[in-house]
């Protein structure tokens, strides 16, 4: 049997919806932003429940604006966890900022007890991530940053559909970061990113900046940069961006099913499900001794899992510079070692999780 890890040969085996809807753009030439892309900064703004979103080229270029719009510049600091994508630490840099790292904790997130150890005079912003669909403390985090006077964004590009009690991550901050990924819970045909606000100025200078900073064709207001979401993904989020929902469910119910079975086998940690906190499941990431044994053989048994990821951020060439060394965050360190991620998307049948819940347990019982 084979179990596969990427679902979009499923998702988009029929694309006869989409075509009808380009037709039309094609025939409009609406090729730049245009009705498509503001329906859906629109619809989406409803979706999350906040009064604005900027649609962006993707989850990247979202963080970029993001820190940009609270005037993140060359010598402040940055505080974020070290074991997410590149992209979390990458656009702190591209600010020209610095990074600092903080340990994660059990459930993978950022470590909100070790927040305040990172805080000096140059830090601007504490950047948690609401790492592979699950949500960090955003209520500790948010005193934290109230207590010390500074800006909370969210790197919540994997959160989309996600709860915190009654409320969406990347609602916290003063101002977020979403993606849409091919492999996230809303996903587009290529990328896609949105960043999302509460505050009328931070989005009127957001929405200037990615286009270029213009006012009209003929003026600008300042230097700005080219990263606009094409209306040809603009159409296909708005399809897909009824589904999620129903996404997000039909993981925690293949997730629920994966917990039971793995719960059993002493040699996996599944990390702790929070009370009133729905996940995505964009990654479903657990403990496992032996996890390189244990991957050799699910893929040699048609199971496609992945690791995210072996070398944490502050271990990676990238950030030499930065002066960490190894044993500075030993949980992350130890998860790097540890974590493997299974399948858990929509697509997935009852017998296919179940198939993959035996080939674990057949490993740890040889």
């Amino acid at each position: 049997m084979r179990v596969p890890f990427n679902y979009l040969p499923y998702q988009f085996k029929s694309t006869k919806i989409y075509f009808k809807e380009w037709k039309k753009l094609i025939r409009s030439c609406e090729f730049t932003l245009g009705p498509y892309v503001e329906k859906f900064e629109k619809t989406f703004s409803k979706f999350i429940g906040v009064k604005h979103c900027i649609s962006t080229n993707n989850g990247t270029d979202a963080l970029v604006l993001a820190l940009k719009s609270l005037g993140v510049k060359k010598d402040d600091e940055v505080i974020t966890v070290c074991n997410s994508f590149y992209a979390t630490a990458g656009a702190i840099v591209a600010c020209g900022a610095k990074p600092v790292f903080v340990d994660s904790d059990e459930r993978y997130q950022i470590d909100v007890n070790k927040i305040e150890k990172g805080i000096t005079k140059k830090t601007k912003i504490i950047l948690p991530v609401h790492w592979g669909g699950a949500s960090p403390d955003m209520k500790k985090i948010m005193e934290i940053a109230k207590k010390h006077k500074l800006f909370v964004v969210e790197d919540a590009c994997m959160g989309i559909g996600a709860k915190i009690k009654k409320k969406c991550p990347g609602t916290f901050g003063k101002v977020s970061a979403m993606s849409m990924h091919p492999l996230k819970s809303l996903n587009v045909m290529g990328d896609g990113g949105m960043v999302i606000t509460n505050n009328d100025k931070i989005a009127k200078w957001i929405k200037k900046y990615r286009n270029h900073g213009m006012v009209d064709r003929d003026h600008i207001s300042y230097w700005g940069v080219n990263t606009r979401l094409q209306p040809m993904q603009a159409i296909v989020a708005n399809k897909e961006l009824k589904n999620v929902n129903k996404i997000v469910a039909l993981r925690n119910k293949n997730a629920k099913i994966l917990d039971k079975k793995l719960s059993k086998i002493k040699t996996i940690e599944i990390p702790l499900r929070k009370k009133n906190y729905r996940e995505t499941f964009a990654l479903y990431m657990a403990s496992f001794k032996q996890r390189n044994k244990l991957k050799s053989y699910l893929l040699k048994n048609g199971i496609e899992v992945k690791i995210h990821y072996p070398v944490p951020l502050h271990l990676q060439k990238a950030a030499k510079s930065l002066g960490y060394k190894k044993g500075d965050f030993p949980k992350a360190e130890k998860q790097a070692k540890e974590l493997l991620t299974l399948p858990i998307h929509q697509y997935l049948s009852k017998k296919q999780i179940n198939y993959l819940a035996q080939k674990i347990e057949n490993f740890y019982s040889k």
